[in-house]
C-alpha cells in the first residue's frame, strides 16, 4: 500500500527520470516493485499523474516558448498528435498490460540502451551541442519527431530518448532537440495525467488525493534539477553514458526480481 514514504521515492524518481533518456515510466514501475507496492488501479494512475509535477517545471523555465511564440507552438501541436491518436486507441491496452508486465519493461530498457550506445558510435562526427534553431526545421519533420516519441507507449521505452534520436536523425541539433523533448511533454503528459484522471479519478479516496499532491510537488522540485543537469550534461558528452546505464538496470532488475 502506498505510504508517505514510497510516495516521495516515486515522485523523486519521476522527477528525476522524467526528462533524461531512461524512461520515467519504467522506473516508476520498477521502483513501485522494489518498495513492495502492489499494482494497484490507483497505483498506476498515480505514476502516470505525477508526470504532471515534471511538467510544471518545462511551463517554470519555457513559458515564454509555450506562450508567447506561435511559431513553437504550431510545431509542438503537429509533433504531438501522433502520440494523442496512438495513446487514445490504445489506453486500455497500455494501462491493463503494458503497465503490469515487467519484461515488457526490461527489454525496452536493454534494446533502448542498447539503441542509445550503437547510435552514439555510428555518429561520424559529434554533434555539436547547437543552438535553438527549431524554425528552421520543416514542419514534416516535427511530425516523425512527435512518431517517434509515440513509441514510448511502451513502457520503458522513455519518451525522451525516442524524441531525442528521432529528432538527431531527421537533422535536430543535441541541445535543440533536448530542449523540443521537453516543450513535447507538456501537451503529451497533460493529455495522459488528464485523461487518466478523468477515467479513474471517481474512485479515489480522500487520503490517496493528498498523495498525488505531495507526489506532484516532489516531481516538481526535483525535475527542476534534471533540466538544468541534462542541459549542462549535453555540452560535453553524449548519451552513451545513459545507454550503459539503462542496459546495466535492466540487467540488475532481471537477475534480481525476474532471474
Amino acid at each position: 500500500m502506498l505510504d508517505t514514504f514510497s510516495t516521495l521515492m516515486l515522485g523523486i524518481v519521476e522527477g528525476v527520470t522524467e526528462f533524461l533518456p531512461i524512461s520515467s515510466t519504467g522506473h516508476l514501475i520498477l521502483a513501485s516493485k522494489l518498495l513492495g507496492l502492489q499494482q494497484t488501479d490507483f497505483l498506476k494512475s498515480f505514476e502516470i499523474t505525477i508526470q504532471l509535477g515534471a511538467i510544471l517545471s518545462v511551463i517554470v523555465l519555457y513559458w515564454r516558448s509555450l506562450a508567447l511564440n506561435s511559431e513553437i507552438l504550431k510545431r509542438i501541436i503537429i509533433a504531438f498528435l501522433p502520440t494523442a491518436v496512438i495513446g487514445f486507441v490504445l489506453y486500455k491496452f497500455i494501462k491493463g498490460y503494458l503497465l503490469e508486465n515487467d519484461w515488457v519493461v526490461v527489454w525496452a530498457l536493454l534494446v533502448g540502451g542498447v539503441l542509445l550506445i550503437v547510435f552514439e558510435l555510428g555518429q561520424k562526427k559529434k554533434q555539436q551541442p547547437g543552438e535553438n534553431d527549431l524554425l528552421k526545421i520543416p514542419l514534416v519533420n516535427f511530425f516523425w519527431v512527435g512518431t517517434a516519441q509515440a513509441l514510448s507507449v511502451i513502457p520503458g521505452v522513455s519518451r525522451s530518448a525516442s524524441t531525442i534520436l528521432g529528432g538527431m536523425l531527421l537533422g535536430f541539433s543535441r541541445r535543440s532537440i533536448v530542449e523540443f523533448s521537453f516543450l513535447l511533454a507538456v501537451p503529451t503528459m497533460l493529455a495522459a495525467s488528464g485523461y487518466d484522471l478523468l477515467k479513474s479519478s471517481a474512485g479515489f479516496e480522500p487520503g490517496q488525493l493528498a498523495y498525488l499532491a505531495a507526489g506532484f510537488i516532489v516531481s516538481f522540485i526535483t525535475a527542476l534539477f534534471a533540466i538544468k543537469f541534462l542541459l549542462d550534461y549535453i555540452k560535453k558528452h553524449t548519451f552513451i553514458a545513459f545507454g550503459a546505464y539503462r542496459i546495466a538496470v535492466a540487467v540488475l532488475y532481471w537477475l534480481a526480481i525476474l532471474g
